[in-house]
C-alpha cells in the first residue's frame, strides 16, 4: 500500500483534546498497558523528535523485526481511553510510568486519580514519584516484593470472606462461583540507598479460589506430563538416542524447563557395570507442598486511603484488567486496522494517535449505549436475534446498513427506513434520524 498521506501530529496535540473525554467519565480510576507494533522495514535514519524503531520484546513473539509500543490508558467508566503515546520500540513499560502518570495528572486537573496497573507499574523509583505527586496507584506485587514465603505464611480462617463475585461467574450457580477472602497489613518500601526516604503502603492478601484450583490443576498436569517424560527417557536409557549421562543429563535439562518442574525434580545421573547410562529421579514433595501452600493467594499493593476497605480495593483492581486488553483486542480486531507503508517514525507516530482517536470514538459510541440501556444489561436482538449485552462491534454491525438521504425537501438529511432495532440504538445514542445535524 502507499504510504499514508497526513501530516505527523505531536503526543501534545493528540492529547489536547483528551480534557473533555476526561469529563466524561464519573469516576477516574485508570488502567493502562503498552502493547507493540512489528514494523518490516529497518528505518535507518528516524526522526530525533519521534519514538525510535528498535528491537525489544514484542508481543507477537518476532523478536527478528523492530516495533514501535504504544501505551492506552482507560477510565474504569465504560473503558474509555483518555490516554495514549506511541514509545520507542526499546523502551521499557516500567520507565515510562512516570512520564504517563505526569500526563493523566494534567488530565485529572484538580481531581485526584487512581492508577491500577500490573505487576511492572511497581518498582521503588515508581511508588516514590506516586506518591510524591498525591497520585493514588493499586497493582499486584511481584515476587521481589512480597516472596512466596509470605504468599505461603497467609491464614485462610484469618481472611475475611468478600462477597465479590467475577463477571464469568455471574450466571453460574452459587455453589460453583469462586470465593474471595481478604486480609491486610501494611508494607514499608526501602530505596537501593541508606539515604533514600522510606514508604509504608497497605498491602492486602487476597485469596481467589478460582485462582487456587487453576494452580492446582496446572500443577498436576505438569507433573504428569514430565512423570511420563522422564519415563520414556528411563525406558530408553542405553538407546541410541541416550547412550552417554551426557544425553541423558541434556534430556533431563529439557524437560525440567519444558514442563516447569526444575524447582522439586531431583535426578540422579550415572553408569552401570556395562557401562550404560543409569537415571534415578523423584519429586520434592516438600518443595510441591510449599508451592502448593500459595496457591490462590497474592498481594496487591496501594497507597489508597484506610476509608476504602480491602473489599473496595479488590474491587477496583478486579474490575480494570480487562479494560485496556479488550481496547487493544478492538483496535486490533473489529476496528480491522489494515497493513501499511510507512516511510518514517513520524508518519507511525501520527497513525497511531490516528488510530487511538478513531478507538475514542468507538468506545464512546459503547459507553452511551450502556448507559442510556441501564438499568439493563442486555439489547434485545443484538445477536442473531437474540439479547446481547451491547458491545461497539456489535452496535456498529448493527447500523451497518443504514443509510443517509440527503435529497429531501426541506434540505435536511436524513436516515431512511431503519429496523426496530436500529431505531431503538439511534433512540439509545440519542439521535433523531429525521433530523441528523
Amino acid at each position: 500500500m502507499r504510504e499514508a498521506r497526513y501530516g505527523p501530529a505531536s503526543t501534545e496535540q493528540v492529547l489536547g483534546a483528551l480534557p473533555v473525554v476526561a469529563g466524561f467519565c464519573r469516576r477516574l480510576d485508570i488502567a493502562g498497558i503498552m502493547t507493540s507494533i512489528s514494523l518490516y522495514g529497518d528505518y535507518p535514519a528516524c526522526d530525533t523528535d519521534f519514538p525510535q524503531p528498535k528491537f525489544g520484546h514484542p508481543k507477537d513473539r518476532r523478536p527478528d523485526l523492530k516495533q514501535i509500543q504504544a501505551g492506552v490508558a482507560t477510565a474504569a467508566d465504560g473503558a474509555v481511553p483518555v490516554f495514549w503515546a506511541p514509545y520507542s520500540g526499546g523502551a521499557g513499560e516500567v520507565s515510562q510510568v512516570v512520564g504517563a502518570m505526569e500526563a493523566l495528572r494534567r488530565l485529572a486537573g484538580p481531581r485526584r486519580f487512581l492508577l491500577v496497573g500490573d505487576s511492572k507499574l511497581l518498582s521503588y523509583t515508581n511508588i516514590a514519584a506516586m506518591i510524591g505527586a498525591r497520585v493514588d496507584f493499586l497493582a499486584p506485587a511481584s515476587k521481589p516484593f512480597v516472596p512466596a514465603a509470605v504468599l505461603a505464611g497467609c491464614d485462610y480462617a484469618a481472611a475475611t470472606p468478600v462477597p465479590y463475585i467475577a463477571e464469568r461467574d455471574t450466571t453460574r450457580p452459587a455453589e460453583q462461583r469462586g470465593r474471595y477472602r481478604v486480609v491486610e497489613d501494611t508494607m514499608t518500601i526501602t530505596g537501593p540507598r541508606k539515604k533514600d526516604p522510606s514508604f509504608t503502603v497497605r498491602r492486602v492478601f487476597v485469596y481467589s479460589s478460582a485462582r487456587a484450583g487453576a494452580a492446582a490443576t496446572a500443577r498436576t498436569k505438569k507433573l504428569d506430563r514430565a512423570r511420563d517424560d522422564l519415563g520414556r527417557l528411563s525406558r530408553g536409557l542405553g538407546s541410541r538416542h541416550y547412550p552417554t549421562p551426557e544425553k541423558v543429563t541434556a534430556r533431563v535439562t529439557t524437560i525440567a524447563a519444558h514442563r516447569r518442574v526444575g524447582d522439586y525434580l531431583h535426578t540422579t545421573i550415572g553408569t552401570d557395570h556395562n557401562r550404560r547410562p543409569t537415571l534415578d529421579w523423584h519429586f520434592d514433595q516438600a518443595a510441591i507442598d510449599a508451592e502448593a501452600a500459595t496457591d490462590g493467594w497474592y498481594a496487591l499493593l496501594t497507597n489508597l486511603p484506610a476509608t476504602v476497605t480491602a473489599t473496595d480495593v479488590l474491587a477496583r483492581y478486579k474490575n480494570q484488567p480487562a479494560t485496556s486488553e479488550r481496547r487493544y483486542h478492538d483496535l486490533k480486531g473489529p476496528l480491522a486496522v489494515a497493513p501499511m507503508f510507512l516511510h518514517t517514525n513520524r508518519r507511525i507516530a501520527a497513525l497511531i494517535g490516528m488510530l487511538c482517536l478513531a478507538l475514542l470514538i468507538y468506545c464512546l459510541v459503547e459507553r452511551e449505549v450502556r448507559r442510556n440501556l441501564a438499568p439493563a444489561t442486555k439489547l434485545d436482538g443484538l445477536y442473531a436475534g437474540r439479547p446481547a449485552i451491547p458491545t461497539a462491534g456489535l452496535i456498529f454491525t448493527a447500523l451497518a446498513t443504514l443509510r443517509l438521504r440527503t435529497a429531501t425537501s426541506d434540505g435536511t438529511p436524513e436516515i431512511t427506513q431503519p429496523d426496530a432495532l436500529q431505531l431503538r440504538l439511534l433512540d439509545l445514542l440519542q439521535i433523531d434520524p429525521r433530523r441528523t445535524r
